[in-house]
């Protein structure tokens, strides 16, 4: 889909050439290989491919192409309680900004919104600024967000001790496992976009060959302090996700320390009434119970008080109670 968004109106979609004049905003989303020649042909700019867009070296993802600046980074997008990554370029003129994306963000949406809905008008420059702005907010929530999330799952990794049954406790361990990395991976994107964020920050404020008037300098310092202090809280949101990760395995480790208890329980009362069997099993003349009437119920008298006493034993001592 190729649309112009404009002050006052609606989102336009691009048909003709005619459709796109005096446009500060031109979007791109989902383009078709028609829309992509339009685009082109009416910016007179390369149009860079999702290909290109996904390309991870700085050369590749900031640079200076005639009069235009192509930039472009990974951006986080969360659904319900999923989330996926996909690419988001700028290629920023001197009279507009045209931007190439894969899938819908707020973000962009919320810009949109604010555009068609004010009566003044944008540059090119306003535009990328404001849409940096609404994405490092929208950054913001999902950290804010996700830190919510890690809090809920320490409570769930350290509840209150309870007796759990041994299936249940083996599933729950599993659960919180895919929690916690799913919350790594979360963090570990949110840090990607942040990243690519601060590297366009800089780029475009450093830009000379396109400079910013002093006003939106300010606002994209700004920016750039606020990506700072969110890198610094993803930083904590990673030590949290490791610790998290580390208890939870700490957990598995002691419910299969309990499991390795239990065998060496069920093998250890084994011995006693084997050894009992064996010794009245050899059939010597000279064994005394072999001539006693009640030889044969003693013996199996012994090899259960053999495995009673043990199983009291371990029962007192604690290590027949499952872990907690």
């Amino acid at each position: 889909m190729f649309v112009a968004h404009c002050p006052g109106q609606p989102p336009r979609p691009i048909v003709t050439d005619a459709d796109a004049t005096g446009i500060a905003w031109l979007d791109l989303l989902d383009p078709t290989p028609d829309e992509q020649a339009q685009a082109a042909k009416i910016t007179g700019q390369r149009i860079p491919t999702r290909a290109d867009l996904e390309e991870i070296e700085s050369s590749s993802r900031l640079f200076m192409e005639d009069d235009a600046v192509y930039l472009s980074t990974p951006l986080v997008r969360r659904v319900q309680d999923d989330f996926f990554v996909s690419p988001v370029g700028f290629v920023l003129m001197r009279d507009r900004l045209l931007t190439i994306r894969f899938t819908e963000f707020s973000s962009f949406d919320l810009i949109a919104k604010q555009i068609t809905g004010s009566k003044e008008s944008y540059s090119g420059d306003e535009v990328s600024v404001l849409l940096l702005e609404a994405v490092v907010d929208r950054m913001a929530d999902i950290l804010e967000h996700l830190g919510q999330s890690l809090d809920t799952l320490s409570r769930d990794v350290f509840q209150a001790d309870q007796p759990r049954q041994a299936g249940r406790a083996d599933q729950m361990l599993r659960t919180l496992l895919r929690r916690v990395g799913r919350s790594g991976d979360l963090a570990s994107s949110v840090r990607d976009s942040l990243l690519g964020m601060e590297r366009i920050a800089i780029f475009v404020s450093e830009n000379k060959k396109h400079d910013l008037s002093e006003k939106l300098r300010d606002r994209m310092s700004t920016v750039a302090r606020d990506i700072v202090s969110l890198n610094d809280f993803v930083s904590q949101i990673s030590n949290k996700v490791q610790f998290l990760l580390d208890a939870t395995l700490g957990f598995i480790s002691i419910e299969q320390n309990n499991g390795m208890k239990i065998l060496t329980v069920v093998s250890f009362i084994g011995v006693a009434p084997t050894l009992v069997a064996g010794i009245y099993g050899m059939n010597f003349h000279d064994i005394p119970e072999l001539s006693w009437k009640y030889g044969y119920w003693y013996s199996l008298a012994l090899m259960a008080a053999s495995i009673v006493v043990p199983l009291l034993w371990f029962w007192h001592r604690g290590w027949l109670a499952r872990g907690r």
